[in-house]
């Protein structure tokens, strides 16, 4: 794997784990970071437990708990990732910002929308695809699918009257706009990929390669 450090991230109360991303990060002998979120929600023994456990599950880690509504322990995940991270000659030009593309942003914007408004599992269950971009002197078109696990989801993220989605359609607009310099039009649609985050062909298909 093209990394230094793998930062594992799950919920005090998590008890769902993907075996085969464990097994990877495992075979790759890289160190991992599992950050325990949520703590505020749950009491000192378990958090302990979940520690025990977490330690247990990877082979070469470190478990920090944090709550991020609280910024407990945040700054020492910083830190850690800082102090663990090897000095390298830098990968590209001081003048080259990214090597990302706009659908790459674009999708970040909508996702971070979704982890603003839904709770629990429906965030990390949610894979932004922008299907089209269209760009005019005056406009960009972009079309994307929300693709999530579970019809249960599905209803979960368009909402009520469909109010969900308008919501997060309406803010992701705004910060798209912002960004580009330019009127956007985003049209947005939720899919059913039944459990794609268990499929090796879905996982593929959406970026996650080996």
């Amino acid at each position: 794997a093209d990394a230094d450090i793998f930062l594992f991230v799950v919920e005090v109360g998590e008890k769902k784990m993907n075996e085969r991303i464990i097994r990877k990060i495992n075979e790759s002998g890289i160190a991992v970071i599992v950050v325990i979120n949520k703590i505020d929600l749950s009491d000192q023994e378990t958090v302990e437990e979940k520690i025990k456990f977490w330690s247990g599950i990877f082979k070469n880690c470190e478990v920090i708990p944090v709550s991020a509504l609280h910024k407990f322990n945040t700054a020492k995940v910083i830190q850690r990732i800082t102090d663990m991270l090897p000095e390298n000659p830098p990968y590209y030009p001081k003048d080259e910002l990214t090597d990302k593309t706009m659908r790459f942003f674009i999708s970040e914007i909508i996702r971070e929308k979704i982890l603003i408004h839904f709770k629990q599992e429906v965030p990390y269950s949610v894979e932004v695809v922008i299907e089209s971009y269209k760009e005019t002197e005056k406009l960009i078109k972009i079309g994307g699918i929300l693709y999530v696990s579970r019809e249960s989801q599905r209803m979960i993220v368009i909402g009520k009257g469909g109010a969900a989605i308008k919501r997060v359609g309406t803010e992701a607009r705004k910060d798209i706009e912002a960004f580009v310099g330019k009127q956007v039009y985003l049209d947005l649609s939720v899919k059913v990929s039944k459990d794609w985050r268990e499929n090796e062909q879905q996982l593929k298909r959406f970026g996650y390669d080996d």
